[in-house]
């Protein structure tokens, strides 16, 4: 499996995610479906023979309080670049079948026991009242739109790319977009919210793809099936630095696919940023909630 290093804060370790032809989760011919939550915990030690990782994490939302046990990596070739005391982040695989093991992707070193290098790359974990640059980007309909446009109402943004083949990546996030987009179309107070879709694949995600991709989800394309809805792609130079704010880690892979993690974020009427939803276990009632809460909303 191809390997990709970038740094987020001090270093990014991201692999697997999103890969044509990909197993799944847990051994081959286990159920495609799984659930994704987020850990930060330290390292107690590795294990190479068994390529599991022992952690003294945090609790994990929705799976399990905190506490120090070992785990598997989804892929154990990266081990040797984890040390005790290291802090890190990851994604938690989860498989419906129970017999499954629970997996470790996406893991993220925040902090190093012992430095050893200078990052290449600083990756930033949205947290809430972080201003968000007013970054530019080209939507379906060919047209330049700005983060900034969207003041005074409130903003969910997601990354995506039209191509991915995992039905628990993008399409499952962009989803809960077209689940999020009607619900909030019946709370009036909600209603302005808007919704942005960001690609990451300029090469290949043009406004017409984009377009044709969003109709699939939006159900429709009238003139106004967008108007609360932009599926958007910036410029390689701009996405690079959306991808170091919204903490999104990306990589080319040599059959064309893109590696990746999951970012969502809900970005206040202030431009700042009010919650980050790492993974795809955030559900559409959570961001509800959120929204009410950010307007005031009852009910």
């Amino acid at each position: 499996m191809r390997r990709f290093f970038a740094f987020s804060l001090l270093a990014l370790i991201m692999l697997s995610g999103c890969r044509a032809g990909q197993q799944t989760p847990a051994q081959s011919g286990a159920s495609p479906h799984f659930k994704v939550y987020h850990l930060r915990g330290k390292v107690i030690s590795t294990d190479a023979a068994k390529g599991e990782v022992t952690l003294a994490h945090e609790a994990i939302p929705g799976f399990m309080e905190a506490m120090t046990m070992p785990y598997k990596l989804k892929d154990a070739s990266i081990l040797g670049e984890l040390h005790p005391g290291d802090v890190i982040t990851a994604d938690v695989l989860v498989s419906q079948d129970p017999n499954a093991d629970v997996l470790l992707d996406h893991i993220v070193v925040v902090a190093q026991a012992k430095p050893d290098y200078k990052p290449a790359v600083f990756y930033h974990v949205p947290a809430p009242g972080d201003a968000v640059p007013d970054f530019k980007l080209r939507n379906q309909d060919g047209r330049t739109i700005h983060l900034r446009q969207f003041l005074g109402q409130g903003l969910v943004i997601t990354f995506i790319y039209t191509r991915c083949p995992s039905p628990e990546f993008c399409p499952r996030v962009t989803r809960y977009f077209a689940a999020l987009e009607k619900q909030l179309a019946a709370i009036p107070a909600l209603s302005g919210t808007h919704l942005l879709c960001v690609s990451f694949d300029p090469d290949h995600d043009t406004p017409e793809r984009l377009r044709a991709y969003g109709v699939t989800y939006i159900g429709s394309d009238a003139k106004n099936a967008f108007a609360h809805w932009d599926f958007a792609v910036p410029e390689k130079p701009v996405l690079l630095e959306m991808a170091k704010f919204f903490d999104l880690g990306m990589t080319n892979a040599a059959d064309g696919s893109i590696t990746h993690t999951l970012s969502t974020t809900l970005i206040g009427p202030d431009g700042k940023v009010v919650r980050f939803y790492p993974g795809n276990e955030w559900t559409v009632e959570e961001v509800l909630a959120d929204l009410k809460h950010l307007t005031g909303t009852n009910g």
